[in-house]
């Protein structure tokens, strides 16, 4: 059967910009992206489905809805799970502009008077901002060489499940009838799951460990590593993934206060929960 091209082609949606992403196509799995000659991506605008997906709370809380709207929007990469986390922001940010433009406000509370206001912020601004760490020198510690990778959105989302899962256990052990005794109990175990995790986050930000004679690029080796290691040499591993990580993250936004001309930094993420909402 012959497949008629529909004659309204020429009126579906058309890419608004093109993002040079920060990783420049770096730790990406092979088949996982298009990148053309250029090193600039194609970001569409969003669908009306696109929108209803968004705003889906099981599917934001999952990931699949921020996977799906990326995939409809960025159709250059291929699998989205494995989006490096040094391009999460920058990915998100280039869907926001080519759906509702480059201004988007965020609520901000003045940590001199209280008084709460609304800023715009130019995300034009923040994706300048956002640069590629030095992910080739490796961590020198001891005969160790430790070379690092960003994580990808997979595990960056199944870290903030677990959290999101511990924090509403602890409000729910805070506020129960159970006893001191029982409370240290279900604490203790929440405790272990965040240490658990933590180490596995670092274990999954280590692309390899050199020795002397080897090149070990086994996760669960690592992460066995990283658990019976001396406290001294994970401390400097861990310091080196948040430095890392510190760095992909958005610069905090300058805000001078209407009522008392205090100036201050504030926190600028991106959250999944309200990000592909158009201002009101």
């Amino acid at each position: 059967m012959t497949q008629i091209d529909n004659p309204l082609r020429k009126y579906f949606r058309q890419p608004v910009i093109h993002l040079r992403l920060p990783s420049g196509g770096k730790f990406y799995p092979p088949g996982s992206l298009d990148l053309p000659p250029n090193g600039e991506i194609p970001i569409l605008p969003m669908t009306a489905v696109d929108e209803v997906t968004s705003r889906t709370p099981d599917a934001l809380f999952n990931g699949s809805a921020v996977v799906n709207v990326l995939s409809s929007c960025v159709p250059n990469i291929k699998d989205c799970w494995n989006i490096p986390a040094v391009d999460f922001n920058a990915l998100l940010a280039a869907v926001r502009i080519a759906s509702y433009g480059h201004e988007m406000e965020i609520g901000s509370t003045c940590p001199a008077c209280g008084e709460t206001h609304q800023y715009t912020v130019d995300l034009r601004s923040a994706l300048d901002q956002i640069r590629l760490p030095d992910y080739d020198t490796p961590s020198v510690i001891g005969d160790l060489s430790c070379y690092f990778v960003p994580m990808t959105y997979r595990y960056l989302n199944e870290v903030s499940q677990v959290q999101f899962e511990d924090q509403k256990l602890m409000q729910v052990i805070n506020s129960s009838g159970a006893t001191e005794e029982e409370k240290m109990a279900k604490l203790g175990e929440a405790f272990k799951r965040i240490t658990y995790l933590t180490i596995r986050s670092i274990a999954q930000s280590i692309g390899a460990i050199k020795t002397a004679n080897l090149m070990v690029t086994d996760t669960q080796q690592i992460e066995e590593f990283l658990v019976n290691a001396p406290k001294d040499v994970f401390n400097k591993i861990r310091d080196h993934a948040v430095k890392l990580r510190e760095a992909t993250e958005l610069a905090p936004v300058a805000i001078t206060c209407n009522n008392c001309q205090n100036e201050y930094k504030q926190e600028f993420t991106l959250d999944m929960s309200n990000f592909f909402e158009t201002a009101s």
